[in-house]
């Protein structure tokens, strides 16, 4: 069950079984910040860049490579049908 201080989207489906009408209830939080759409990693640095941290410094905090962070920003870009930084958060609001 969902915390009722936190906007969710309710679902409602309803179908039938022989004679019998059936409706199964959903909660979905709205309103997060990561889309499903992107893999686990591309989630992370998406997080990490909305806080205002440099591919540089999401690398240093991934122990990856800037490389990496480059590639899967691209990724994510891609993904989400944006072409910069400046757009990430608006198209995570959707």
């Amino acid at each position: 069950m969902p915390d009722p201080t936190e906007s969710t989207t309710l679902r409602a489906t309803q179908f039938f079984l022989g004679d019998d009408e059936l409706a199964v209830i959903s909660f979905e939080p709205m309103g997060s910040p990561i889309d499903k759409r992107l893999s686990a990693a591309e989630q992370k640095v998406a997080s990490l860049v909305l806080q205002g941290l440099s591919s540089a410094e999401v690398a240093a905090q991934r122990g990856t490579a800037e490389r990496t962070v480059a590639n899967q920003l691209a990724s994510l870009f891609r993904k989400l049908g944006i072409t910069s930084r400046s757009e990430l958060a608006s198209a995570l609001e959707r």
